[in-house]
């Protein structure tokens, strides 16, 4: 095809969460695929940073059977003092120890799926759509990871009807996220930092590319839902929610239609539920050192918020 993203009919995703209600408006399936270009310190879903699935082993939970070595036609795995070891270079990844472990002691974090496999999942729910008005939003690790696989699905479920969410951190180029703007009924963006240094610190990436994405995105009318993840420490200060607040409050000034997104924000308080997730993968959690959101400091940053003449909205 033309333009800049191939056609696939498959690719990688880690989890299909069904009857989701803070992944976009109303009930919605969210499809979440592997790979993402950011490190962010506090990130929930640690299983989707990398594109290619791993197989990972919770010894805690291991018996001693020894169903999973058997079982292994690779002879990936043996059986230490602390539980089943992995050679990763010999795993093929055949989820063969996932499916025989009585203790459920191994897990894949993501599996190869075709379009028309993820469209069977999201077909399931279509009841639900038509009730609720909800949708499929798409989300990851990074969606616009994998441009030519997301491109298919949001092209087919276009032509079924279904509303298409996609959740980006709209670190791409701008070509690519126009060109997926055109099967898009709705962004869902993060505004994580506005200062360009800290940003970097706190992700691995400029955010220039990101900021100037998002004003793109409202100036060509693409409805937008902007969040900001409030994250003590790091961008709860004063001065990040005026340059926020006043960042968002100057997109409707530059879409004379006013693009539906661009006055209001979703305030996202910080929790440590992913630490499970890292630990699992054998991951020291990087934001081990951020305290909880404190409900006061996230009332003050609403409040901020709100005298740039924004619709503020907290959670999810």
């Amino acid at each position: 095809m033309t333009g800049p993203c191939p056609a696939r009919t498959g690719g990688t995703i880690f989890a299909i969460k069904r009857y989701a209600i803070h992944d976009g408006p109303n009930l919605r399936t969210c499809v979440f695929l592997k790979g993402c270009p950011l490190r962010c310190v506090w990130c929930h879903n640690p299983e989707g940073m990398d594109h290619p699935a791993v197989m990972v082993t919770m010894p805690e939970r291991c018996v001693g059977c020894g169903a999973c070595i058997a079982a292994c036609p690779g002879n990936a795995l043996r059986m230490t003092a602390s539980g089943p070891a992995r050679d990763h270079a010999a795993c093929s990844l055949c989820t063969t120890c996932e499916q025989v472990c009585p203790a459920l002691a191994h897990e894949a974090t993501g599996n190869e799926q075709s379009v028309e496999q993820v469209l069977e999942a999201i077909e399931k729910d279509r009841p639900f759509y038509d009730c609720s008005e909800g949708g499929v939003t798409f989300s990851g690790g990074e969606p616009l990871a994998q441009p030519g696989f997301l491109l298919e699905l949001l092209r087919a479920c276009g032509r079924r009807g279904i509303h298409r969410a996609v959740d980006t951190s709209a670190f791409a180029e701008t070509s690519l996220l126009l060109h997926i703007a055109k099967e898009t009924d709705l962004f869902l963006i993060d505004i994580k930092h506005m200062d360009d240094a800290t940003h970097r610190r706190f992700t691995g990436v400029s955010n220039k590319r990101i900021l100037t994405n998002i004003t793109t995105l409202a100036e060509y009318g693409h409805p937008l839902r902007l969040r900001l993840p409030l994250i003590p420490g790091i961008n709860d200060d004063d001065a990040n929610l005026r340059a926020t607040g006043a960042f968002i409050a100057a997109l409707s000034e530059r879409t004379p239609d006013a693009t539906p997104g661009t006055r209001s924000v979703d305030v996202l308080p910080y929790h440590s539920a992913a630490k499970a997730k890292y630990a699992k993968l054998g991951k020291a959690y990087p934001g081990s050192d951020i305290p909880p959101s404190d409900p006061q400091r996230v009332r003050h940053a609403v409040d901020i918020l709100r005298q740039f003449g924004l619709t503020v909205h907290t959670g999810g």
